[in-house]
C-alpha cells in the first residue's frame, strides 16, 4: 500500500458533507431526533410555552436606561436623537412590567406543577431561550425550583441561551420550522406576551393549526396584555371581513395579570373547563 494512501472518511463522519446542501435532510432529521432524545432522557412529558419579545427589559435595566437617557438629554437638550432615545427608554419602562409578570406567572405555574401528584417533569416552562420575556419565563421557573426548557435559534444579532435554562434542556436550532414543531408538539398550554415579528409569526402559526384542527387536543392559549394586543391586532376586523369565523375568537383568552392567567390555565389543564372542542371550518 502506498505510504501516502489515506483511508476515506465515512460520509456520516465527514463534516464537509454534513454541512453541504446534500446533507440538509440529515440536519433536519437531527433537529427532530436530538431534542426527542433529550426530552426522553429528562423524562419531560409536556410543557407550558411562553412566547414574547426578546427586547423586553427587566425593570432594573429599564430604569437605568431611562435615567441614562434623561441625563444625556439634560446635557444636550436640543439633540433630537437623544429625545428619541428618551422616548424609547420611557416605553421600555412601560414594557418592563411584562418581564416581571412573565417571571411571576412562570413561577406560579411551576410551583403548581411541582405540587401535583405524579411525575414531576410535567408542565415544564418552555421558552425560546433568549433574553426578554423568554429569560423572564425561564427565570421564574428556575426560582420555583423547577426544570425549564429553552429552544434557541441561531441568529446573528441575538444573544442565545439565557442562564436560567436547565442545562440538559437547552437546545439550539438552525431551522425555524423544527423549533416551532417542538414548541407546539410538547405544549399543553401557551402564553403569548407582547412581541414583534417573531412572536406574531409563532402565534399565527399556532392559531392556524388550532383553527384547521391540525391540533385536535384542547390547548388553552392566553394572550397576555390586552392593551397591547388590541392595538396591534384587530381580530374583530377579521370576523367583520369574513376571513375568520366568529367562533375562532374562542381560540384565545385575554389576561392582564398573573393571577387571572394562572387561574385560567390551571382550570383548563386540570380539566375543569369541560366545553367540547368546537368544529371549525378552515377559513381564510
Amino acid at each position: 500500500m502506498p505510504e501516502n494512501h489515506r483511508k476515506p472518511k465515512k460520509a456520516y463522519l465527514d463534516p464537509d458533507f454534513l454541512q453541504s446542501p446534500d446533507a440538509r435532510v440529515l440536519r433536519i432529521l437531527a433537529e427532530y431526533l436530538g431534542p426527542l432524545r433529550k426530552f426522553r432522557d429528562e423524562k419531560v412529558k409536556d410543557t407550558i410555552v411562553f412566547y414574547g419579545s426578546a427586547r423586553t427589559p427587566d425593570p432594573e435595566q429599564a430604569r437605568k436606561a431611562l435615567e441614562r437617557a434623561r441625563r444625556r438629554l439634560r446635557q444636550h437638550p436640543g439633540d433630537e436623537k437623544l429625545r428619541q432615545e428618551l422616548e424609547r427608554a420611557e416605553i421600555g419602562v412601560q414594557m418592563s412590567r411584562y418581564y416581571d409578570e412573565a417571571r411571576t406567572l412562570a413561577r406560579m405555574l411551576t410551583e403548581w406543577a411541582l405540587a401535583r401528584p405524579g411525575p414531576w417533569n410535567r408542565y415544564l416552562i418552555c421558552s425560546g431561550g433568549g433574553p426578554g420575556i423568554m429569560e423572564a419565563a425561564n427565570r421564574g421557573a428556575a426560582e420555583a425550583g423547577g426544570k425549564t426548557v429553552g429552544l434557541t435559534i441561531s441568529l446573528p444579532f441575538e444573544e442565545q441561551g439565557n442562564s436560567y435554562i436547565t442545562e440538559n434542556l437547552a437546545m439550539e436550532f438552525h431551522y425555524f420550522f423544527m423549533r416551532k414543531y417542538w414548541f407546539v408538539y410538547m405544549a399543553r398550554a401557551l402564553v403569548i406576551f407582547p412581541g414583534g415579528f417573531g412572536t406574531l409569526d409563532e402565534m399565527m402559526d399556532l392559531l392556524t393549526l388550532l383553527q384547521t384542527r391540525k391540533i385536535r387536543r384542547r390547548l388553552p392559549v392566553v394572550m397576555y396584555g390586552s392593551e397591547f394586543w388590541n392595538e396591534v391586532l384587530n381580530l374583530q376586523a377579521l370576523v367583520k371581513w369574513g376571513t375568520i369565523s366568529p367562533q375562532d375568537l374562542d381560540l384565545v383568552h385575554f389576561c392582564d395579570d398573573p393571577q387571572s392567567a394562572f387561574d385560567h390555565l390551571v382550570a383548563a389543564l386540570e380539566g375543569k373547563d369541560r366545553k367540547p372542542v368546537p368544529s371549525r371550518p378552515a377559513v381564510g
